[in-house]
């Protein structure tokens, strides 16, 4: 049997062997940090035999496999300890996620913080304890008689639902046996120190609002204790930064139980948003698309001939008007398609590029709500471009381009996804197939390291996702690049060739900002607020020492106004030093004190969140320099900030 490892060596053996034993094989040192095998690209466990010629490679919490195992053992590790504490404690299912593991779990009493705390107590016991976890199987009706016996009806559930002839495996660590198909660490105490219980939180069994509220115990594990630290101290920030808390303290949005997942844009938010759609508008234009509008509602046969109403219609929400079906668009997509196929087309119209700041809707699950990232109802900076097949590469490589532009204004760093066919889809392999090799090939010439990841696609295309990172470290997905062969099939599009034949366009989906709410509450915790100045709701502050100078503060703000500048006037008879401390809370770029002198002398006193008092100067040199600055969109950052 050859085994072919991860620097392209071989060895050879005579039977079969366990991943651990290869992993002992290759080092002790190695066998003692391994949390999983990888074989033949699957992440299996490391008590796995492999009996015939395989590529594996041994994978520790460097290892996104490894990780996860670790992570996934943590899962089990809290389980046993909630278990030990709350017997009656009834456990559902527990997953580790990108950022840690939780358990759904069912107790007599409501969980507190302070139960939070004996349980990480009571999971380094376990951990001291060094359990060995070993894992077995069991025929269907053993399985359900053993977790009928433990009284877990969750579990139960779960194996009754398994098909026919799956195999059901269990891991047991001392006491605690759990349902699992694993992977999982050899022992308790290889997940050593760095764990941490983060918070809870309500989730449906099963995810559905039919089934019984169970509580979810939020946690995360790492390989070193430095990480585990590292990540807390970010997720301490992100609180601080919670676009939900930022968004009400600045009158940017606010939500309402009259419509719950729907956002209400106030004043200064509509600003906001009004200044990113400016722009979006602005570098469109410049790289070649038309915008189109297209209707809200249409009726069943589009979403039918779409795909939509068979793929997605549990998303939809739907009416009836004249005794017809008809949906609330949750993508864009059809109708531009519509637009498309309304006149003739010819290969010199090709490619064209219509972009549309469409509003849509989806069915999201009441707990899945949050904020501006995850709502019902939002505007999605969508674009299609209809395209010939020998002019997709260009096209990819011009709409990366423009989403680099976009992420590179804002200072998000990013890295790129390519997702591939899901079991869920539509069209011919040949198809599919076309489609990725675009796509990879695109990424390929542009230089762009990538990830693949399979079954990801979209039901009609595979797609480039973009995932960004904010300035704490966190990543969103928001842009992407969906290549589509199905739409154009379906909706039988067509364009007169070079030759005078008709032919099928290619069709790219893509978005930069994704949803503009999303991406909103995004750069709200990106900045904590403090928006660069060409996006800040207000630009200035005009701040009077006393209601004597109100008249000049008028005069001072209506000039910014009326040079394209956002300014406010603080009316309120406040001391000077409390109107200043009130406009630093509210992330004011500017703020401009005038008093007598500045009265007399036609000037203003220059005041900044970046460098604080920047002294005296002419209202018609602070209106350049400010003019300068939002032209450029430049993201001046606070002195302190750059020294460091």
């Amino acid at each position: 049997m050859k085994i072919t490892l991860k620097d392209g060596s071989v060895r050879e053996y005579s039977q079969p062997m366990a991943v651990i034993d290869i992993a002992r094989d290759l080092s002790e040192g190695l066998a003692r940090v391994a949390c999983a095998g990888e074989v033949d690209g699957q992440v299996v466990d490391l008590r796995t035999v492999v009996d015939q010629d395989a590529q594996v490679n041994i994978l520790t919490v460097s290892d996104e496999g490894g990780l996860s195992t670790l992570r996934h053992t943590a899962s089990h590790v809290m389980a046993q300890a909630i278990k030990r504490l709350y017997p009656n404690t009834k456990l559902a299912i527990g997953p580790s996620i990108a950022d840690g593991f939780y358990y759904d779990v069912d107790p007599e009493t409501p969980l507190t913080a302070e139960d939070m705390e004996k349980i990480e107590a009571e999971m380094k016991k376990i951990v001291k304890e060094a359990l060995p976890i070993e894992r077995f199987t069991l025929p269907r009706e053993e399985a359900i008689a053993l977790m009928r016996e433990k009284e877990e009806p969750y579990k139960v559930e779960l194996i009754e639902d398994l098909p026919e002839g799956e195999e059901i495996s269990f891991y047991r660590q001392g006491e605690f046996t759990d349902l699992c198909a694993g992977p999982h660490l050899m022992n308790t105490k290889d997940l050593g120190k760095a764990y941490k219980l983060m918070n809870l939180a309500g989730a449906y069994w099963r995810g559905s609002e039919k089934n019984k509220m169970l509580t979810r115990v939020y946690a995360t594990a790492f390989g070193k204790k430095a990480d585990l630290e590292a990540y807390v101290t970010m997720m301490e920030e992100a609180k601080k930064r919670d676009h939900r808390k930022i968004g009400r303290e600045l009158g940017l949005f606010m939500m309402n139980e009259a419509g719950p997942g729907f956002p209400f844009f106030l004043p200064k938010g509509m600003v906001l948003k009004n200044t990113l759609l400016d722009y979006w508008r602005e570098i469109h234009r410049k790289a070649g698309y038309v915008e189109i509008s297209t209707p809200i509602i249409l009726n069943r046969s589009l979403w039918e001939t779409s795909g939509h109403w068979d793929h997605y219609k549990e998303n939809m929400y739907t009416t009836v008007i004249d005794e017809q079906d008809y949906a609330i668009k949750p993508m864009n997509c059809p109708g531009g398609v519509l637009v498309y196929a309304s006149e003739p087309r010819s290969y010199r119209d090709l490619p064209l590029r219509m972009g549309e700041l469409g509003i849509v809707h989806r069915h999201e699950k009441s707990g899945q709500l949050h904020g501006l990232m995850r709502v019902r109802c939002f505007t999605q900076d969508d674009a299609h471009i209809f395209m010939t097949p020998e002019q997709i590469k260009d096209e990819i490589k011009g709409v990366a381009n423009l989403i680099d532009q976009v992420y590179s204004l804002f200072g998000f760093k990013y890295h790129v996804e390519l997702s591939t066919r899901p079991e869920d889809s539509m069209g011919s392999d040949e198809d599919w197939e076309m489609a990725t090799d675009g796509l990879r090939d695109a990424l390929d010439e542009l230089g762009l390291p990538y990830v693949v990841n399979e079954g990801d696609g979209a039901f009609y295309g595979p797609k480039i996702d973009f995932h960004l990172e904010d300035c704490i470290g966190r990543t969103w997905q928001c842009g992407t690049i969906q290549l589509d062969f199905q739409l154009p099939q379906r909706f039988e599009l067509e364009y007169t060739g070079a030759d005078g034949e008709k032919h099928r366009p290619i069709m790219i989906h893509r978005v930069a900002f994704g949803s503009i709410e999303r991406f909103i509450g995004i750069l709200i915790e990106h900045f904590a607020g403090a928006f660069p100045t060409w996006l800040a709701p207000v630009q200035v502050k005009v701040l009077p020492i006393s209601d004597k100078y109100m008249d000049y503060a008028e005069k001072v703000a209506k000039e910014l106004f009326d040079a394209g500048i956002r300014a406010e006037v603080d009316t309120r008879s406040e001391k000077i030093g409390y109107k200043i401390r009130e406009a630093q809370t509210q992330k004011i770029p500017y703020m401009l004190v005038v008093g007598q002198k500045e009265a007399e002398e036609g000037t203003v006193s220059v005041r900044s969140r970046f460098a604080g008092d920047e002294g005296s100067s002419t209202l018609d040199v602070f209106m350049d320099k400010i003019k300068k600055e939002i032209a450029s969109r430049e993201n001046r950052k606070m002195e302190k900030e750059e020294e460091k």
